[in-house]
């Protein structure tokens, strides 16, 4: 539920504003910024989705050791191609970024159904 744009709004907007303002706008983005990372890291779309569902359901099941092991697998899953990326990439940091607007997004629905279940 609207947590894909979201975050990629958010992102898109940090990669803004770490772009240069020449005329080099478009090749410094597609070199350091979300467009690299978005074709070097491909399903994140999916994993974001996945990652969010997960968060979701663990927090209302009262599960939260679950959360852990999301992020655990997350993170191992992409390890590799985080720990290959360039001194100039900023695939970690839109990576770390992601992550944190995604579990906060996450959890304030699941703090909304939660508090909307007890109201009931």
């Amino acid at each position: 539920m609207l947590g894909n744009p979201l975050i990629r709004l958010l992102l898109r907007r940090i990669d803004r504003a770490s772009a240069p303002a020449d005329a080099e706008v478009d090749v410094a983005r597609a070199n350091l910024g979300l467009v690299e990372a978005q074709r070097e890291l491909p399903g994140g779309r999916w994993i974001g989705i996945l990652e969010r569902l997960t968060v979701y359901v663990c927090i209302l099941t009262g599960f939260t050791a679950g959360i852990a092991v999301a992020l655990a697998v997350k993170g191992l899953g992409r390890y590799a191609e985080l720990a290959t990326a360039g001194p100039t990439s900023r695939k970690g940091e839109l990576f770390i970024i992601g992550t944190f607007a995604s579990l906060l997004w996450a959890a304030a629905w699941a703090g909304l159904a939660w508090w909307g279940i007890r109201a009931w």
